[in-house]
């Protein structure tokens, strides 16, 4: 996939801030108007504590099916710290590259992470979907900022997050019993949207296929990189 870089890597903790700020005004929250899912994929990276270097992986599945149709990988040296609110600039070199060696270009990308469920409404997916011109969805295992009421216990239940008094995502039941993942609109996307396509992309799991695939990819080239079993 051709990807047209929006800025530079190579930025303090400051500079990312004041940048998240500028591009969270470029997001769309919206779908693209008749925007038709086929094709939708799963983005992760893996990485050992003390590592300087990240995998990682996206894989491109068939919406109907959950079969995977395409998928890529890399390996990048990081070079951005671990900070919480910024963890972009840390992933999505790596992911970049994966972007590039992709050869099916996705309708919609899920991120393992937060959309505009985030203190400046600048988390992964918006970051991700932006840079490669994707509608995104962040889906994360974690909340970030906010706070939900009670959801029932039934597969597709939800309830809404809020934050500053705003709605900024929903926790999904997935599954009967299990714990809700916490869904957010990315870039090109609406909440509503965005629940539904995670509930279409779960099957027997918590989390969605997407995010089962690009996870399973992206530790396998992990292991492969430095010789683990």
């Amino acid at each position: 996939m051709e990807l047209e870089p929006l800025h530079q890597w190579d930025l303090t903790p400051k500079q990312a801030v004041a940048l998240q700020r500028e591009l969270r005004e470029r997001l769309d929250p919206r779908p693209p108007a008749g925007l038709t899912v086929e094709r939708v994929a799963g983005a992760d990276i893996s990485m050992s504590r003390g590592d300087v270097w990240a995998y990682g992986g996206i894989v491109v599945l068939d919406a109907g099916t959950l079969a995977p149709v395409a998928r890529s990988s890399a390996a990048v040296r990081l070079t951005f710290p671990y900070v919480p609110g910024l963890l972009s600039f840390r992933e999505l070199p790596v992911l970049s590259e994966a972007w590039t060696r992709l050869e099916v270009r996705p309708d919609v990308l899920i991120f393992d992470g937060q959309g505009i469920a985030h203190p400046r409404r600048f988390g992964l997916a918006c970051h991700g979907g932006l840079l490669f011109g994707v509608p995104s969805i962040g889906c994360a295992k974690s909340l970030l900022v906010g706070k939900h009421g009670p959801l029932g216990e039934e597969r597709g239940s939800v309830a809404d997050i809020i934050h500053d008094g705003e709605v900024v995502g929903r926790a999904v039941r997935t599954r009967l019993g299990v714990l809700p993942v916490y869904v957010s609109p990315g870039h090109m996307m609406d909440l509503p949207t965005a629940v539904e396509l995670v509930l279409r992309m779960t099957s027997r799991y918590r989390e969605p296929e997407t995010t089962r695939h690009a996870h399973r990819l992206v530790n396998d080239v992990r292991r492969s990189a430095r010789g683990e079993s």
